[in-house]
């Protein structure tokens, strides 16, 4: 980054995306400050990662030590009904750049570990609530009170601000730039519990995703404790109580194999809330302006693609410093991929095609049947893990594969509401 003209850079925000950013920066012998008053929530969206995050994580030479706190994810399996589980793993990368494995990481406990890294690498660091200023139409500026806690800049502007405050959106609110925001109108309850059975065919971190009467679920395991959290229309939520307490409680009770697994359940933790899945601002940059992570967009957590999509912000802004231009087309083009790939899930086309499939390889079984279930298996796991997610390929089969599926199974019967 040396013929860059871009020489000092100011952060806001010390989420994944601004610790990562940081880091990546640094390592390049960039001049980085990050503006962040270091509070942050008990419970965090985002506990399931994918593997395209492992190579990220061996950048910043971090593995080992997310290693030691997370727990190792193998794979995902759908919960269909009570009588119909699919189950895949992440072996199915085999052969390919990706590793065939993941993480469930606890957070903050995650982020703490990036941000320590960036602390090591030198980025430097100010302690405060960053306050931001319009200027002259479409510019930003830090305030006189905010620049003055990072004595080393003396007093004079970074030649780049990035808003890395994830759904704050602080340079969204402050230029007061719209966004486009996603068809569904979800809410989602989680916490962490200790007590839930688990599924004995199942290997120790599978992650579980279930289809609910109205929405959705997830079980997330974590080395002391499972995280499960619920996702349903705002108006359906709205049925199961008055708080999220009481809310989350009763959806559990509600759903038979919730409530089955969940019989001895003990909460450990507070509930979060999350709402507003889908969002990406109609703008990412401007002079001397930047938009990375959630505050630049985010998708629905089904495929936990959120992680990902924050520290792969952060790679292509730090390659892309001199053509922001080239990074937000980049990243409207990631988020647009992955909302797209969701979608066959929620309308159940996925497992349309998964079930049709199935049933042509039990009527005529062979090598043929076989070798095209482990392509349509290997093309799916590359897209859902991050790997050729933007593929047009990909994206071309599951189009051209997800009409002929409905010859023996009504998408609609596994769509999620």
């Amino acid at each position: 980054m040396k013929n860059s003209s871009v020489k000092t850079i100011g952060i806001i925000g010390s989420g994944p995306s601004g610790s990562t950013l940081g880091s990546l920066l640094a390592i390049k012998g960039m001049d980085v400050t990050i503006f962040d008053d270091g509070r942050r929530p008990e419970l965090i969206v985002g506990e399931s990662l994918i593997p395209a995050i492992i190579p990220v994580l061996r950048k910043l030479d971090l593995e080992q030590r997310v290693a030691a706190i997370c727990q190792h994810k193998p794979g995902v399996s759908f919960t269909l009904s009570k009588d119909e589980q699919l189950d895949f793993s992440f072996t199915s990368l085999a052969g390919t750049s990706m590793p065939t494995y993941a993480y469930n990481a606890p957070r903050p406990a995650f982020d703490c570990l990036l941000e320590k890294r960036s602390d090591e690498l030198g980025v430097k660091r100010a302690k405060v609530r960053a306050k931001i200023e319009r200027v002259n139409g479409d510019k930003l500026r830090l305030a006189d009170e905010t620049l003055s806690q990072a004595p080393w800049l003396n007093n004079q502007q970074p030649d780049l601000l990035v808003d890395c405050t994830g759904r704050n959106r602080l340079f969204a609110r402050t230029l007061e730039i719209t966004s486009d925001v996603g068809p569904r109108k979800d809410v989602a309850y989680f916490a962490h519990y200790e007590g839930f059975q688990t599924q004995p065919h199942l290997p120790p971190g599978q992650v579980i995703i279930g289809r609910l009467e109205n929405g959705w679920c997830w079980r997330i395991p974590l080395r002391d404790c499972l995280s499960v959290g619920v996702v349903l229309n705002k108006d359906d939520a709205a049925k199961f109580g008055n708080t999220p307490e009481e809310r989350l409680e009763a959806i559990i009770d509600h759903d038979p194999l919730l409530a089955k697994d969940g019989m001895n359940r003990k909460r450990v933790s507070e509930i979060a809330t999350y709402a507003n899945y889908q969002l990406i601002s109609t703008r990412g940059h401007g002079p001397g302006w930047v938009m990375s992570g959630d505050a630049f967009g985010f998708v629905d957590p089904m495929l936990s693609p959120g992680m990902w999509l924050a520290l792969r912000s952060a790679e292509l802004l730090s390659e892309n410093l001199d053509n922001l231009a080239a990074y937000e087309n980049e990243m409207r083009k990631q988020i647009k991929s992955w909302m797209n790939l969701i979608e066959y899930f929620y309308n159940g086309r996925i497992f349309a095609m998964y079930k049709t499939g199935m049933f042509f390889e039990k009527k005529f079984p062979g090598k043929v049947s076989d070798s095209m279930h482990n392509f349509f298996n290997n093309k799916i796991a590359c897209m859902a893990s991050g790997l050729t997610t933007t593929s047009m390929f990909g994206h071309a089969l599951l189009k051209f594969c997800s009409t002929p599926s409905a010859w023996k199974t009504n998408p609609a019967t596994l769509a999620i509401r």
